[in-house]
């Protein structure tokens, strides 16, 4: 991490995270990436579903490679890049058949380095192969949720899900929500943890920050009137007067509250559920 003097009150306490040590290209690679119109929380007909989004520098998507259909051709990595759509880092690799992807970068693995998508790859970082062949205790990435999906899960800077068991046709992996979840064994996935590790450390330090990230401020439910939300109203800074904490439209949130949908189509596959609240 790279941490600034105080010079203003904005500056002191920010961090960020010390790209020159890691990224070995300032440019993309200019067939790989497209412009685009970010939704920025609107629908179709320009009605807000999300809040808070908006604005942020503008950005240029890169064609990420989640399918990773190549299969028993080796790729060497090429350069390790920044991707302002991500958290983690990405990396151009070249097959060894000439074509040249994005992949999402994990952790250990340098320009140079290469790996293999086969269902008799070796354990090494990168490498992916069916979850059958991986054994408990093992970290995977950029995991599949049913065979030929794509990777789905675990591709956030840092992450990573373990094997726990084996069973039925089945591979129980521990997510990073703490919930243990039952996936295909025929589904595919990556050994090791996604790079970046570091991004959970950053301190913005200031509101400009968030703007430029495309974040718009964020109104506390208490601080509105009643008829705006269900915490808002009472004479000075009253307690919520509910039992539990509500969103905007009066459904539970926060704070250790179930808010799974109860018949969910995937609940039979949830062997433990995440654990929430502040005693995580």
């Amino acid at each position: 991490m790279k941490k600034y003097r105080p010079t203003t009150p904005g500056r002191r306490g920010m961090t960020v995270v010390s790209y020159k040590k890691t990224l070995t290209a300032s440019k993309p690679h200019k067939p790989l990436t497209k412009g685009g119109k970010r939704d920025v929380g609107r629908n179709n007909r320009g009605t807000i579903t999300m809040r808070h989004r908006g604005g942020g520098h503008k950005r240029r998507l890169r064609d990420i490679d989640f399918k990773y259909d190549k299969r028993n051709i080796p790729a060497k990595v090429e350069t390790i890049e920044y991707d302002p759509n991500r958290s983690g880092f990405i990396a151009l690799v070249l097959y060894a058949d000439g074509e040249r992807r994005y992949v999402l970068l994990p952790q250990s693995v340098a320009v140079g380095d290469t790996f293999i998508v086969a269902e008799d790859a070796p354990l090494k970082p990168g490498n992916r192969l069916p979850l059958a062949k991986v054994p408990i205790g093992t970290f995977v990435y950029n995991i599949e949720l049913k065979p030929e999906g794509g990777a789905k899960i675990a591709r956030s800077a840092g992450n990573y899900a373990e094997v726990i068991a084996h069973d039925g046709g089945y591979v129980n992996l521990k997510m990073p929500s703490s919930e243990v979840r039952k996936v295909p064994e025929k589904a595919w996935a990556s050994i090791g943890e996604v790079s970046n590790e570091e991004h959970k450390l950053v301190v913005l330090g200031k509101a400009g920050r968030s703007r430029w990230l495309g974040k718009r401020p964020t109104v506390r439910g208490s601080a509105m009137n009643p008829v705006d939300h269900p915490h808002g109203g009472g004479e000075g800074r009253g307690g919520r007067g509910h039992r539990r904490a509500r969103t905007k439209w009066g459904k539970p949130s926060g704070k250790g509250q179930k808010t799974r949908t109860p018949k969910k189509y995937s609940n039979y596959l949830i062997v433990r559920r995440r654990k929430v609240g502040k005693k995580r």
